[in-house]
């Protein structure tokens, strides 16, 4: 690390709060497509994406004159003040990307992934008049008080107590880690037995109001949503009049090689929340959901000051179109492809590298020690995290113990600087295991 990259992280230490955590020890100065420049003006290869929020690339030219163009014109008047075009264009085109229901969808936009979560609960709640939530093992939505307490990491949660009432919670079927001395099949009854048996010991369905799922985890690890598992919740949900919320913050916009997770299933959502790629990189979310859902929320009880800024709903209108224009999902699945077959690779070359998983190029690797999946290996992510820096590499970690490395670089990345990236990835692993 330079001088004046150690400053910046010495000035950062005195000037905020210590719990604000560095995944990355890198910076950024400007980006381009699927290159960051840093204080020192080395170029890094961008697998981290912002977490998951740069999918059509940095800087992509039509968002950037969109943001131009706007920002000469409207900053920000309040859409529930003075109601502006470019709010309702881009809710029309969700609603044409996400089609929700027989009478389609209606749109709430929202500031973050977390926003569109709080939200989404309430619009729920008024809806069924129930007040129950199902949330899940290793699930993220977000670190407001509602989306902290459907939240399952602990680590983001200590000290921040009491949480909301009503939130209960059921385990995310994960056989790598629990399945250990059975089949997949035998494992996934095991957890489609405890789903039923929910509703006789915990709490009973006419107390549930939603279920919100990650179809693919995103902070869990990328554990990804058995297809028959998701058909007996939806089931069971539909039998007893509760919503389905899915959380596509982080798996839409093609990451998983579709606009949005659950279009791999044959489900369709009552609810659904997005944000990150939605904006391009500017701060934005939704809650689309069916027309009588959405329709169901008492009057003043959602909205907010900032929800469709006229600067980021023209940001994330030109981003979409630029998605559309050069086939997001097609990129995604492409992506994917390379990814998953480099991953494979890794699998069997290091012990180290103990489970491959996800969909479509939301894809991760597990790490463990002595090839076990009950020793999470957290400090070799930390470690490769830190390698990978050196050799202009940009990863981050997830996972409950903190032990996968995932991939979200720009769905727009050359295959060229895509292999490269992964090369230093298996270099570093390499030199890390001495194997």
């Amino acid at each position: 690390m330079s001088e004046k990259i150690k400053s910046l992280y010495e000035k950062r230490k005195q000037l905020v709060p210590d719990a604000l955590g560095v995944f990355n020890p890198s910076t950024a100065v400007r980006a381009k497509g699927s290159i960051i420049y840093d204080a020192d003006g080395r170029e890094l290869i961008d697998f981290a994406g912002g977490i998951g929020v740069m999918n059509a690339g940095h800087n992509p030219e039509p968002v950037v004159e969109a943001i131009q163009k706007q920002s000469a014109n409207l900053i920000h008047t309040c859409f529930n003040v003075s109601l502006t075009e470019v709010y309702l264009d881009l809710a029309e085109k969700l609603t044409e990307l996400f089609p929700l229901g027989e009478k389609g969808s209606k749109v709430m936009l929202t500031n973050s992934g977390a926003e569109s979560v709080e939200n989404a609960i309430k619009i729920a709640r008024m809806a069924t008049g129930k007040q129950g939530i199902i949330a899940f093992s290793g699930a993220f939505h977000g670190r407001t008080m509602m989306a902290m307490t459907l939240t399952s990491k602990t680590k983001y949660k200590t000290g921040c107590g009491p949480f909301a009432p009503e939130v209960y919670r059921l385990e995310y079927p994960y056989y790598f880690r629990y399945g250990k001395g059975i089949t997949e099949d035998e494992y996934l009854e095991q957890q489609i037995q405890k789903l039923r048996d929910f509703f006789l010991y915990q709490a009973g369905a006419g107390q549930i109001a939603a279920v919100i799922v990650e179809l693919v985890q995103g902070e869990g690890g990328f554990t990804v949503m058995p297809p028959q598992y998701l058909k007996e919740l939806e089931k069971l949900c539909r039998d007893n009049g509760i919503l389905i919320i899915i959380d596509e913050v982080q798996s839409g916009f093609g990451r998983t090689g579709k606009w949005a997770s659950y279009q791999h299933y044959d489900i369709e959502p009552d609810i659904i929340t997005l944000a990150k790629s939605m904006g391009g990189g500017m701060p934005i979310g939704a809650v689309v959901g069916k027309q009588e859902i959405m329709d169901a929320a008492y009057a003043g009880t959602i909205g907010g000051t900032y929800p469709g800024n006229p600067v980021c709903c023209a940001a994330s209108l030109a981003n979409i179109n630029y998605m559309e224009s050069v086939n997001i999902n097609e990129l995604g699945e492409n992506v994917g492809k390379i990814v998953r077959k480099r991953f494979e690779y890794f699998k069997e070359k290091f012990e180290s590298v103990t489970d491959v998983r996800g969909l479509g190029a939301m894809l991760a690797i597990e790490l463990s020690k002595n090839n076990n999946p009950a020793q999470p290996d957290a400090q070799l992510a930390s470690d490769l995290i830190k390698k990978c820096e050196e050799k202009g590499l940009i990863i981050i970690s997830a996972g409950t113990f903190g032990n996968c490395i995932r991939i979200l670089s720009p769905l727009t990345i050359s295959e060229n600087l895509l292999n490269k990236g992964l090369d230093i990835l298996e270099e570093s692993i390499e030199e890390l295991t001495n194997k």
